[in-house]
């Protein structure tokens, strides 16, 4: 199948090569072509340019054409955090921290992560399966092409892998691009509440390499912070993870900076996530390394804590990227609209900063850069095609109105090359 946009207003994130990332200075750079076309063939961008030199379409057979005037194109959203399969709602607790509890005293009564744990138990895999997908569904309508999801509501061996089983169904069925995170290190499950020792063995020799040999994820996660999973022991899973050919993300700085930074980079972890505190030692670890800084500001709005310090990221020349953290607890949304939005007003970042942190930084934290993130000939078609508005900003100006047209998600799980596009 092929198809033409033509006399697109303007076409954002062309990258004739593209990098794999941008950093510091560089992310407030977003190459356009005003007046634009481009061509999609089986699936992948074929071609674009202005449209004075479009060659003519007498070769095409069978070929829509989507007429754009007014309206922007650019790389749909890449979110390289969530939790988005999970049984249940923790509304709950939402109640309880508009009385006053605070997220840590939730958690410290039962609830947060082991709430959600709980409720896992007791699903089943195809109650997962179909709640999950609804969520992407509505995600996708919001210009996702491309997201990780992540376990950790399991904590133990058979809950962990179920999971991880509903995330490869819906990666080999639903039209976004999906990659699996292993997140057994979420928290301690009640029953290791006094011997965290004994759970880190659990995950090390029977966990991890149950998950690898299974080949059910492509990175491994931590939540290392105070309370939870320490800096040795972050070290020891990851060095686990590694062996079984996991690539290291982790959660660090949500609450507190206690070395998880320096432990993350030591392992070449693809992204580090979260960051609210950072210390000026996080910021040296992270200019000698290849690892993508991650921040969630829907987090910080939804729990009410501080928003990552995105504007000392960056100036340092670090790059940035942005993610959802689409969870039941402390980010029950997946809309990316929102974390752009929040990400100008909040974290001072520039709406050119915003989109280079929401598609080409975003694939490189879940190494899909090769496929996603810019307008470059021979990567996948997964597009967001815009309302007719006046500046890319008005994305990010405009916090409470949905300004996509059309999303056009090509070769995922289901959608294939080939396939017609799944909006």
């Amino acid at each position: 199948m092929k198809i033409l946009i033509k006399n697109i207003k303007s076409l954002l994130g062309v990258h004739d090569t593209a990098p794999p990332l941008l950093s510091g200075k560089d992310m407030r750079n977003l190459p356009a072509i005003a007046n634009a076309w481009l061509a999609i063939e089986d699936g992948i961008i074929a071609d674009y340019g202005e449209m004075q030199d479009w060659p003519g379409i007498s070769d095409w057979r069978e070929l829509e054409v989507i007429d754009a005037s007014g309206k922007y194109v650019l790389p749909t959203w890449c979110d390289s955090h969530t939790h988005i399969v999970y049984a249940g709602n923790r509304i709950g607790e939402f109640v309880d921290r508009i009385h006053g509890l605070s997220y840590e005293e939730i958690a410290s009564r039962g609830g947060g992560i082991l709430n959600s744990a709980q409720r896992l138990a007791n699903a089943s895999e195809e109650e997962l399966f179909q709640s999950a997908w609804q969520r992407l569904d509505e995600i996708m309508s919001l210009g996702t092409g491309a997201v990780e999801i992540k376990s950790g509501y399991g904590l133990s061996t058979e809950s962990e892998l179920k999971m991880l089983r509903v995330i490869k169904q819906l990666s080999d069925q639903h039209p976004l691009t999906i990659q699996a995170t292993f997140l057994g290190a979420h928290a301690y499950p009640k029953q290791f509440k006094e011997n965290h020792q004994a759970y880190i063995d659990l995950l090390i020799h029977e966990m991890i390499p149950e998950v690898g040999k299974q080949k059910l994820a492509s990175f491994i996660d931590v939540f290392c912070e105070k309370n939870y999973f320490s800096v040795e022991d972050t070290d020891r899973i990851l060095e686990a993870g590694v062996k079984y050919g996991l690539v290291p993300k982790t959660h660090v700085n949500q609450f507190n900076a206690i070395g998880g930074v320096a432990i993350s980079v030591k392992h070449h972890a693809l992204s580090v996530d979260h960051l609210e505190v950072i210390s000026e030692e996080d910021i040296v670890a992270l200019k000698n390394s290849k690892t993508m800084p991650v921040a969630l500001p829907g987090c910080s709005l939804f729990i009410k804590i501080p928003y990552t310090p995105a504007r000392q990221i960056i100036d340092a020349g670090l790059p940035l990227a942005l993610a959802t953290d689409y969870n039941p607890g402390s980010t029950p949304s997946g809309n990316m609209n929102l974390v752009n939005s929040l990400a100008c007003i909040q974290m001072n970042m520039t709406p050119e900063e915003v989109i280079n942190a929401s598609t080409i930084n975003g694939a490189y934290a879940m190494a899909l850069d090769s496929s996603h993130g810019t307008i470059t000939i021979g990567k996948k078609a997964s597009l967001i095609i815009t309302k007719e508005i006046h500046t890319p900003a008005e994305l990010m100006y405009s916090f409470g109105t949905n300004n996509i047209d059309r999303v056009l998600i090509w070769g995922g799980g289901g959608g294939g090359a080939g396939a017609k596009p799944s909006l």
